[in-house]
């Protein structure tokens, strides 16, 4: 098996048991309860991938940003930048990239809404693509059309895949493991296979937002899971964490960063492995 077709066979899998897992059809755009939760301020100076990000861009520069979410790094590059295209398939998304668009007086992004395979976009400068790349199922084609339409390519992934913290609580709650998706080690394999020789960069990044409370946490853990009220798995879910939280009294979640929190229920904080890895193609 090449390292595309395992990287495609990672995904397939672990999207068949999230189906398997569900109690109800997904909607049809499956931001639609989060997409509120990426707004964010474009003119902000604390985040250390967008200050990364803004050294790589000019004013004279048109940069193409993929999988561009609610905007949080599309519209504060529109300010460094002469232009940038947001693609993004999520209305819900592209709908909140718009509303902050207007809000922040940002006006020379233009949103794409589409799936970036199916995009219809000029050459740029400057390609981005953050945290998108994990649920790809076509992951050459995907690689191969943003060399193709930038000068530069930067994407951006966690070095171990998103919501790997709550890995270890499948088993006790479903019966089974969970079945990981790819992410940097996978995605430097692909490269590799694809011949392209990247410049990789690690992103240290520091997470200061907590849970607003145990049961926002309980509640966002169970969402993660696929779990519903009033059934067997959410009994073995509640008494799982009830027993972790016990022991770990002595923290505050409202203390504790987002990132490490999923961690801090199953008492083992590794905040490294979430380090943001930059990688540059070509």
């Amino acid at each position: 098996m090449t390292s595309t077709e395992r990287w495609n066979e990672m995904v397939r899998a672990e999207h068949e048991q999230s189906d398997s897992m569900r109690k109800e059809n997904p909607p049809a755009d499956s931001w639609s309860r989060f997409a509120q939760q990426f707004r964010a301020d474009p003119r902000r100076t604390n985040d250390p991938l967008l200050n990364h990000l803004r050294r790589l861009v000019s004013s004279e520069q048109v940069v193409l940003d993929v999988g561009a979410g609610g905007g949080r790094l599309a519209l504060p590059i529109a300010l460094e930048a002469k232009k940038v295209i947001a693609v993004e398939p999520s209305p819900s998304m592209c709908r909140v990239l718009r509303e902050v668009a207007v809000e922040f007086d940002v006006r020379n992004v233009e949103v794409v809404e589409s799936d970036w395979l199916d995009a219809e976009v000029p050459e740029v400068d400057l390609a981005i693509c953050c945290h998108v790349l994990y649920v790809i199922k076509d992951i050459e084609s995907f690689v191969r059309k943003l060399e193709k339409h930038a000068k530069r390519v930067l994407v951006v992934v966690y070095q171990a895949p998103p919501q790997s913290q709550i890995y270890p609580l499948w088993e006790p709650v479903h019966g089974v493991p969970r079945l990981p998706l790819p992410s940097l080690p996978e995605f430097l394999e692909v490269l590799s296979q694809l011949g392209v020789d990247p410049k990789v960069e690690v992103v240290p990044i520091e997470r200061v937002r907590g849970f607003e409370s145990i049961e926002v946490a309980k509640d966002q853990i169970a969402q993660r899971l696929y779990v519903t009220p009033e059934t067997p798995e959410m009994e073995r879910l509640d008494e799982l964490l009830s027993q972790v939280i016990e022991e770990k009294m002595a923290f505050s979640l409202s203390r504790v960063p987002r990132s490490w929190s999923l961690e801090w229920f199953l008492g083992s904080l590794n905040p490294s492995r979430q380090d943001l890895v930059a990688v540059r193609l070509g």
